[in-house]
């Protein structure tokens, strides 16, 4: 029996080693050398199960300098992140261990009235008490941890190198709280739970919270920045809305004099050049009206881009009467998606490069399709939605979600049989 509980725990320690060597991972990514990640799992397996007793400054000191080593070794990143990374997870780390172990400790002491000095001596039903307590501690230590890698996942994700050295210094003041009560409550108020647990757990959430912070200080740059581009691309859109009435105003009026002129010229020559200048007004002049003044000049921008990379480009739009999508919204819907379509079909031979827009009422609902040519090669990781993959086909699809979602639609988007679909369904008020 005890055997059995004894690698019970061994498999419980490594799995818990696991997960906390991804967390850190997803916060701060691991090297690429193999060895390098194979040593990060075994070292790290006896870094994180370290449990620091009371009194134990050597212990609580060098955990930490191990921890600076581990993240200098083994992961990737400026010190300003990594020095964040290690001010996070050691108050989590230390706290759980010490309050798993004298939890489990305590319990089995109460359960059992064992003498707590082992050398008095325990029965062989107290010693197989003391190490179910023990592997119950480690089984609640791991499930602690999944809990938490599964609520914190995302935001460890989103945390990027968009912040600042002072945004990560602002993260690590903040951090030194828990930091300094782990140190202090383990070491100088041991024997009191009613004071340690509280402390212990206020510095794990800390840690948690600051994950938390790093990830919306994170996003709100990138929201920021992203921001501040549409504004651009709208004055933009504006300007040469404003620039082509002006110019279709005069050819317009150049198609006229055009006209005129053919029937009054006799040079085989002169007569050339005004059936070539006929043509490019008459391409000009092959304007889409989607009923949307910015998604017009949008489609037009892409369609000269289309040509002119030999893409074959098909547009059947019609946003007639529906306003309530803000110009932002059309741009970022649109633009990113007829970028992402470019860019795929850039990539493919030329019978390949076909690109097909469809938008307008369906019903109650705006719908928008865009299709595209993406190869055999991209299905092997095909996703149903953005929600799993928001990067998989180009840039910018996790920004059409949202724009999306904004309005209470959905983004879908699949890649089958060699062909790209995506998908928006916004419902019209």
């Amino acid at each position: 029996m005890i055997l059995f509980l004894h690698l019970l725990s061994a498999v419980l320690e490594w799995a818990y080693t696991i997960v906390f060597v991804l967390m850190v991972h997803a916060f701060l990514p691991l090297r690429q050398n193999k060895i390098l990640r194979i040593a990060a799992v075994l070292l790290g397996h006896l870094l994180f199960s370290a449990v620091i007793y009371s009194n134990d400054f050597a212990g609580l000191f060098g955990a930490l300098l191990g921890m600076y080593a581990y993240v200098a070794v083994f992961h990737c990143g400026h010190w300003p992140e990594k020095n964040t990374a290690v001010l996070i997870f050691y108050p989590a780390f230390i706290a759980i261990n010490y309050l798993m172990q004298d939890i489990g400790s305590r319990c089995f002491f109460l359960a059992t009235g064992a003498p707590i000095e082992v050398s008095l001596g325990w029965s062989g039903q107290q010693l197989i008490c003391s190490t179910a307590f023990y592997t119950l501690s480690l089984l609640f230590r791991l499930l602690f941890w999944l809990a938490a890698w599964r609520l914190l996942r995302r935001y460890l994700q989103q945390v990027t190198s968009h912040l600042t050295a002072n945004m990560w210094f602002v993260v690590d003041l903040l951090m030194l709280a828990p930091l300094t009560a782990i140190f202090t409550i383990i070491y100088f108020m041991p024997q009191d739970p009613v004071v340690v647990y509280p402390i212990c757990a206020s510095s794990i959430f800390s840690s948690f919270g600051c994950i938390y912070l790093a990830s919306y200080l994170s996003e709100s740059i990138q929201t920021a920045y992203y921001a501040k581009e549409l504004e651009s691309k709208q004055n933009y859109y504006y300007e040469r809305l404003h620039a082509e009435e002006q110019v279709r105003a005069v050819y317009h009026d150049m198609k006229n004099h055009l006209l005129v002129l053919e029937r009054q010229t006799q040079s085989a020559e002169t007569a050339k050049m005004i059936d070539k200048l006929q043509k490019e007004v008459r391409m000009y002049e092959d304007y889409v009206h989607t009923g949307n003044d910015i998604l017009d000049i949008i489609v037009k921008e892409k369609a000269a881009y289309a040509r002119k990379k030999q893409i074959a480009f098909s547009v059947s739009a019609d946003l007639g009467g529906i306003d309530f999508v803000q110009p932002l919204d059309i741009s970022t819907i649109f633009g990113n998606g007829l970028d992402n379509a470019m860019e795929a079909s850039e990539k493919l031979s030329g019978r390949e490069r076909v690109i097909l827009l469809k938008a307008g009422r369906v019903r109650n609902f705006l719908f928008v399709r865009i299709e595209n040519n993406c190869g055999k090669e991209n299905e092997a990781g095909k996703r149903r939605t953005t929600k799993q993959d928001p990067f998989f086909h180009g840039f910018g699809l996790s920004n059409m979600r949202k724009a999306a979602e904004k309005y209470g639609g959905q983004l879908t988007a699949q890649c089958e049989n060699g062909t790209f679909t995506l998908k928006i369904l916004i419902p019209i008020p």
